[in-house]
């Protein structure tokens, strides 16, 4: 790679870059089970770095194919989507601007911690819901490019929903701006005489010539970040074309993402919180569309797997909390401890409204409270906070949210193995699904905590294993295959949230068919011809690639 970085320098490169051997090990890995280490890793400087960068591969590409980039941040991804054997393009050391905040916008770089962002907009009480469990460690930029959701997604939606406009580095190298457009100025587009305006006619072409295909494959589910959106780039009923449908949740495979603006929601005041532990799962089948009628702005889950762990792992929090928050934490456990001696719940339900006085809150938590009477579960109503996570549902949020660090973190003999992580069933069938998935999971012996977003049906299975041991790698693929069909036998998605990745990718002919997979197959040609961007992942992934990246050492 030294023929390389001077090329790179002498075309005006001001960036860092960096191939010791510590800095390959750290880049090897993400937050998935796979391991693939890269021959340089770069830290573009700004927006015109990476366009050198960009430009440099594409020129080189022909002489060289084996060079690719892959853009990461926080290095937060589940699937495997920001690790690879090329180069690694690190946005989180220089593209940390946070730009403009407002109550009703924001606009940053995708370098900059969603904790940060968060920080900037609660001070003009909005809100970008769309942050996943891992919201103190990723970045906006991860947010983009994997589509994020999370607990808010049942009132707000994903990501997707709240991309405005992006500046995006095209496969040949130059920034451009990125959002919807209609009419005159769509026109002008499809008809320049670049790359850009290529793109734009053929990614076009491409959903207007198959628009009821591609319209019919939208996954009928609440989320979903499988496969690329093209259902969403092009309607004929408002005319509107939106390139950044397609980019957000493309996880780096058609370019490199360099700005992004947001819309924002207002911050509700108040908040509460009911609880349910349920004991007999059978009662899940009238209780969820019970619950869904009262239009939660959150209905969340976690399984005793999950409750044990954090009870277990307690004294973690003392450190996450300070000393003050985790007495209170204690406290506050009491109660729910005199419980757990009657019995341990499967699951833990958790259902908050939000509202803009502490009346309204508490009018909708007792209406549900009311219509649940007849339930053989045990609920918990908890306070009024401006923010329920320090007050008494604390204690509750942490566990939901904080289960996958722990099992990264504190089970030393075992290694998290997100390869069933993510999968989504409509919750009408979530009391036939529920068992039948836990059953699997006791067949292969799998130890996994299952929490999720059960207002969604998404949920989120994270087993332990010693992947170095040959026995367990060979659960891998006959435990996917087994979950994934039952998935697809309820019309589900194979992934809400977490991509496709080199976990997912590999399925999404099972999940799409033939034909709808070309289609994905030719959007990433279009974006990216050379293959220049991020590979072996979503539509070009296989599993033959996949599994032979499987660590086997931690």
């Amino acid at each position: 790679m030294d023929d390389f970085k001077q090329k790179l320098v002498a075309a005006g490169f001001t960036g860092d870059f960096d191939d010791s051997a510590e800095a390959k090990e750290k880049y090897s890995h993400d937050a998935s089970l796979f391991e693939i280490r890269p021959q340089l890793v770069v830290f573009p400087h700004d927006a015109k770095d990476v366009q050198r960068l960009v430009s440099m591969v594409a020129q080189l590409k022909k002489q060289q194919p084996h060079l690719s980039l892959t853009a990461r941040s926080a290095g937060t991804d589940m699937s495997g989507g920001a690790i690879n054997d090329s180069i690694i393009v690190d946005f989180n050391k220089y593209f940390t601007r946070i730009e403009h905040v407002s109550a009703t916008d924001g606009h940053a770089q995708p370098g900059v911690f969603y904790r940060d962002f968060e920080a900037a907009t609660l001070r003009h009480h909005a809100l970008m819901p769309s942050y996943p469990a891992s919201r103190d460690l990723c970045t906006i930029g991860g947010m983009v490019n994997n589509n994020s959701g999370g607990e808010k997604s049942l009132e707000f939606g994903k990501t997707e929903n709240f991309v405005t406009e992006l500046k995006f580095v095209f496969a040949d190298g130059v920034e451009r701006t990125v959002k919807p457009l209609k009419g005159p100025v769509l026109q002008t587009k499809l008809k320049q005489k670049d790359f850009e305006g290529d793109v734009y006619r053929k990614i076009f072409k491409l959903v207007d010539d198959n628009y009821d295909k591609i319209k019919a494959a939208k996954p009928h589910v609440s989320k979903n970040s499988t496969g690329y959106n093209l259902w969403d780039v092009w309607d004929r009923e408002t005319g509107v074309f939106d390139l950044t449908k397609l980019i957000v949740g493309a996880q780096g495979t058609l370019g490199l993402t360099t700005d992004i603006h947001l819309r924002l929601v207002p911050k509700r005041a108040h908040s509460g919180l009911l609880v349910l532990f349920m004991h007999n799962m059978n009662d899940l089948g009238e209780l969820i569309p019970k619950v869904l009628e009262h239009k939660p702005a959150t209905f969340e889950s976690f399984d005793d797997q999950t409750l044990w762990l954090s009870i277990r792992f307690m004294p973690s929090f003392l450190k996450l909390l300070g000393p003050k928050r985790f007495i209170h934490l204690l406290i506050t456990l009491i109660p729910d401890g005199l419980q757990l001696l009657r019995g341990i719940p499967k699951l833990i339900l958790m259902v908050e409204f939000n509202g803009d006085t502490e009346q309204e809150v508490r009018d909708k938590v007792q209406a549900l409270h009311k219509d649940l009477k007849h339930f053989k579960a045990r609920y918990e109503i908890n306070g009024f906070e401006e923010d329920p996570t320090e007050g008494k549902s604390e204690k509750f949020w942490l566990m939901r949210r904080y289960s996958f660090q722990l099992l990264r973190s504190k089970v030393k003999d075992k290694h998290t193995a997100p390869f069933i992580d993510d999968l989504v069933v409509n919750p009408p069938y979530l009391a036939e699904f529920l068992p039948r998935l836990r059953k699997i999971v006791r067949r292969y012996k799998l130890f996994a905590t299952v929490a999720g977003h059960m207002g969604d049906g998404n949920f989120h299975i994270i087993p332990l294993m010693k992947l170095e041991d040959p026995r367990e790698r060979r659960k891998l693929q006959p435990a996917m295959k087994a979950v994934n069909e039952l998935v697809l036998s309820y019309h589900g998605s194979l992934s809400g949230e977490h991509n496709d990745g080199l976990v997912r990718g590999p399925w999404l002919k099972e999940m799409y068919g033939h034909e709808v997979l070309d289609f994905f197959k030719e959007a990433k040609h279009i974006m990216d011809p050379q293959g220049i961007f991020n590979p072996h992942k979503k539509a070009t992934a296989s599993w033959d690639y996949s599994f032979s990246h499987v660590r086997d050492h931690f």
